[in-house]
């Protein structure tokens, strides 16, 4: 995953606003847990394609 750091530092979850952090090819909510995909570098921040925590 290629995600440019500046874009990731102001980009937030679209759920609750909580602070995204890369994890393998996704980006996991801090705040409520939701993990966004990252498809061809671009991080997909629709909450209806979000893995939900378990």
């Amino acid at each position: 995953m290629n995600i440019d750091p500046q874009l990731l530092s102001i980009i937030v979850c679209p759920a609750c606003h909580g602070e995204l952090v890369a994890a393998a090819e996704e980006l996991v909510c801090q705040g409520c847990g939701n993990a966004y995909p990252v498809r061809d570098d671009i991080p997909v921040l629709l909450v209806d394609e979000a893995r939900k925590p378990a």
